[in-house]
């Protein structure tokens, strides 16, 4: 029945803002920087400082795909501050190699960026303050089910229940994701070193017998990593489980139809808010997994300005 309905619904997509981080690095000018230096004092100490503050100047900020919701909030921000810098477009393939060879060189470099992300796991990031609330507030990843579920299959609810992780949890299931797309077996991998931590999320009396279970989801990188772990989980109970990949507003309506019977990554209060509005006496909130998920402007830890106000005094 999922099925017929997934293909008329693909046709009324309803995109969720894409969460994807990208980024760019300074210019290399060594070169420049030495020589204007002074020409009575050629090996002052101050030299290498003043070439740091030049090549860890900031020019631009890398932003992913066009129409993508941290897009429109990037610009806007470049509004709200009155930035002097532009705004790339660019893959997250493209960001991630960016991102990596700046830090590996010690570079500045401004990302687009959002948590729960890998990134965080392999790189040590921090997000510039945003005293503006341009990026909104903190947000949390909560499990919804349908109704009746925990009627039909008590322990499999008391596992949702149980289910929660950290940053750095999560972020390692991400980066085994980027490192290699076969996401089932890193699930399982994930669990095996994280056993303790499983097995404690683990009801008595999770047994499938083969019984059903359909978790749909989008194909963010928060999603396939918890929307993964659980499933292992449950295949290893015996449950014969079903993942299927669709739009936002389609993974709403179908739970709140009773078509599949729960999602790992609801995004709320603010992201998801239309649809728990519209479909909110018909679903269950099961429980939040994951605290603290943000977008906003991301930058390596060792970049020296905290805020999104100081961008304009390392213009390039």
């Amino acid at each position: 029945m999922f099925k017929n309905k997934l293909i008329i619904a693909s046709l009324i997509l309803l995109t969720a803002f894409a969460l994807v981080l990208t980024g760019c690095g300074p210019a290399d000018e060594p070169a420049e920087v030495e020589e204007p230096v002074e020409v009575d004092e050629p090996v002052d100490v101050e030299e290498p400082a003043e070439a740091d503050a030049v090549e860890g100047s900031i020019s631009a900020i890398t932003g992913i795909d066009p129409g993508a919701g941290i897009m429109t909030a990037t610009e806007n921000a470049i509004e709200a501050y009155g930035l002097q810098v532009g705004l790339i477009e660019a893959s997250d393939a493209a960001m991630t190699a960016e991102l990596d060879a700046a830090i590996q060189n010690e570079e500045w470099i401004i990302v687009t960026g959002w948590s729960p992300h890998w990134k965080f796991a392999a790189h040590d990031l921090k997000y510039l303050e945003d005293p503006e609330e341009v990026y909104g507030g903190e947000e949390s990843i909560t499990t919804i089910a349908r109704l009746g579920l925990e009627e039909d299959h008590p322990a499999v609810f008391e596992l949702l229940e149980n289910f929660h992780w950290t940053d750095d949890e999560i972020g390692a299931v991400m980066d085994m994701n980027a490192q290699d797309s076969d996401f089932e077996a890193n699930a399982d991998l994930w669990i095996e070193e994280n056993r303790d931590l499983v097995d404690g999320w683990i009801p008595e009396g999770l047994e499938g017998n083969g019984e059903k279970i359909e978790i749909l989801l989008v194909e963010w990188e928060c999603a396939l990593a918890s929307s993964n772990v659980v499933a292992a989980i449950l295949r290893e109970a015996g449950f014969e489980v079903s993942l299927t990949s669709v739009d936002a507003g389609v993974m709403w309506s179908s739970i709140a139809e009773g078509d599949a019977d729960f999602m790992t990554t609801a995004w709320l209060p603010g992201t998801h808010a239309s649809y728990i509005e519209q479909y909110g006496d018909d679903i269950v909130e099961v429980r939040t997994n994951y605290e603290g998920a943000r977008i906003g402007l991301v930058v390596p830890s060792y970049v020296p300005f905290d805020s999104i106000e100081d961008i304009n005094n390392y213009v390039d």
